[in-house]
């Protein structure tokens, strides 16, 4: 079979390589839109941007989703969430898009390693791969625990004493580690695999033994025989502010467990609050239901209260009550963080007696001028 003249070869690698650009202008023009990864609004402020984040790099993360392109979505995620965090990266992303921040990151001296023609053509073999991701530091799952807390606990603000077990590195970790040039990151191997002649392309897999870029663990290593990690009991001081609200978390960043290769995430304690024997909460509100008999609902009366610590006030209604009525005390509420109190809300039940004697029927028809009698 006749070799092809070295000016038809070249004509097919110059096809070849403007077929790759095409290729990775298309992929750049369809980079995923960083608020749509995460599920969030333009508008989304940080605390929504911080939230969105934990719950979809929870979901995607590779020691939980063993999911085809889970590790990829999760390194998305994670430089998403980068971004959108950094006010100058958010601005420029913002006016320009993931191209305009590349340019950024390069005239920053950053590398702007996200995506681009040197990703592609490293992909394929070509280069010396300079244009590759810049490798993010992962961070290990955030722990929530509920904190269960009295709404008088919520209403005075407590200082609570806890203990916490937690997985911490080994000592002598770094003495279990050696070189290898396939590991990606925690978790992620990377090897190049011959697809053509001449042409390679990067497969990625799992490998539990690569811990950081660069870096894999030593099996059986003796300066840590019980592996990576081991456990330490710490003591920790939860301080539950005055009004906090259930659901609201008592953060302690960096506190989760340790990983080789990666920063520990956060310990949650989420305010989980108990029922209280009678006052119920709604926000800053506070509501409780009163029985009155019926001659106070006529008369009007006064009725002490234990407010949830322990102080004594007093609601004084004049003239007649209905059934179900709702009256407001002011600043009679939970705690505000922003300073003052909300309100209570005393809804009165009206007590009917079941029957009346013949002498109370009509002293009560006297009294109200009723005749007794129906008239059609």
């Amino acid at each position: 079979m006749a070799r092809r003249p070295p000016s038809l070869r070249i004509a097919a690698q110059l096809q070849f390589l403007l077929a790759l650009f095409a290729l990775s202008s298309t992929l750049i023009h369809a980079a995923a839109d960083f608020y749509k990864l995460l599920g969030l609004k333009r508008s989304a402020t940080p605390k929504e941007i911080k939230k969105a984040y934990r719950a979809k790099s929870l979901e995607f993360h590779p020691d939980k989703n063993k999911a085809e392109g889970a590790a990829d979505q999760f390194a998305e995620i994670a430089y998403a969430y980068e971004v959108l965090t950094d006010e100058e990266k958010k601005e420029v992303y913002d006016r320009h898009g993931e191209e305009g921040l590349k340019q950024h990151e390069q005239r920053q001296g950053q590398g702007g390693g996200h995506g681009g023609f040197d990703d592609i053509f490293s992909h394929f073999g070509f280069g010396g791969g300079g244009g590759r991701r810049q490798q993010r530091e992962q961070t290990t799952p955030n722990v929530d625990i509920p904190l269960r807390v009295t709404m008088k606990q919520l209403y005075l603000g407590e200082i609570i004493e806890v203990e916490y077990v937690r997985q911490t590195l080994c000592v002598n970790w770094q003495e279990c580690m050696r070189n290898n040039q396939e590991c990606q990151g925690p978790g992620v191997k990377v090897r190049m695999q011959q697809i053509a002649p001449g042409f390679v392309q990067q497969v990625q897999q799992r490998d539990e033994r690569c811990v950081a870029p660069g870096k894999m663990w030593r099996s059986n290593c003796k300066e840590c025989p019980n592996g990576q990690t081991q456990s330490e009991k710490i003591e920790l001081t939860i301080d539950v502010q005055k009004g906090m609200k259930p659901g609201e978390p008592v953060t302690f960043e960096g506190v989760a467990d340790e990983k080789p290769g990666m920063n520990p995430g956060d310990l949650n304690f989420i305010i989980t609050q108990e029922q209280d024997e009678h006052y119920h909460r709604d926000g800053d509100h506070l509501y409780v239901t009163m029985e009155i008999p019926l001659v106070d609902a006529l008369t009007g009366f006064s009725h002490e209260f234990t407010h949830l610590d322990d102080h004594k006030f007093n609601v004084k209604v004049d003239g007649v009550t209905e059934c179900d009525h709702v009256m407001r005390v002011s600043g009679k509420g939970m705690p505000r963080k922003r300073g003052g109190f909300g309100d209570l809300y005393i809804t009165f039940d009206v007590d009917f007696p079941d029957s009346l004697t013949d002498e109370q029927r009509r002293g009560i028809r006297k009294i109200l001028g009723g005749s007794g009698k129906d008239e059609l």
